[in-house]
């Protein structure tokens, strides 16, 4: 498959995200039992995001609305130092990844292998170090757009909760961009 045939199958009619995040492909063989675990795993880690992410965005009055947001800075806070302290310890690169429900768009190593399975693993928010485990098969490598080696990443197989919980996450973190967008084009 060539790079434009991946580029169609993961991002054609999905919603998708660019970001500089850690990350990293482990390959190895994926048996069925570890796919279900890992997925489990990975609609609580979506599911918990989400929550704590909504919830930020509520709206609480009075003064139990005030204690609860120094009690939720507090944490953030406290989230952030250990989410430091974590990936100063054994985090993976940043680099730059193209996303969707559907799977990624990465930078590859020498090793990649069209056809490959393995673990996609994604720091999913800057302040939870722990990271999103994902099964994933190599669709294609070959030079991405600037020319540097890309491989492209195609989900899987992914229960259908879980892959509902992604595409949130993926919405979530796609409108979070434009607001960024939005707020430094009116800045100017």
């Amino acid at each position: 498959m060539n790079h434009e045939r991946a580029d169609a199958a993961l991002f054609g009619d999905a919603l998708s995200c660019e970001d500089l995040a850690r990350a990293a492909f482990l390959p190895q063989p994926l048996a069925p039992a570890w796919v279900e675990t890992t997925c489990a795993r990975a609609e609580i880690h979506l599911s918990a995001i989400a929550i704590i992410e909504d919830s930020r965005n509520e709206e609480e009055e009075g003064p139990q609305g005030l204690a609860l947001r120094r009690i939720e800075a507090k944490l953030d806070l406290l989230l952030t130092l250990v989410g430091n302290l974590n990936a100063q310890a054994n985090a993976d690169p940043r680099v730059p990844l193209k996303w969707s429900a559907q799977g990624v768009r990465m930078p590859a190593g020498n090793a990649c292998v069209e056809g490959s399975t393995g673990l996609f693993r994604m720091q999913a928010t800057p302040w939870l170090p722990d990271p999103l485990v994902l099964p994933a098969a190599v669709i294609t490598c070959a030079p991405g757009d600037d020319g540097t080696p890309s491989q492209w990443l195609q989900f899987g197989p992914l229960p259908d909760a879980t892959r509902a919980a992604l595409e949130r996450h993926v919405f979530r973190q796609h409108r979070r961009a434009v607001a960024e967008l939005r707020a430094q084009r009116d800045a100017t």
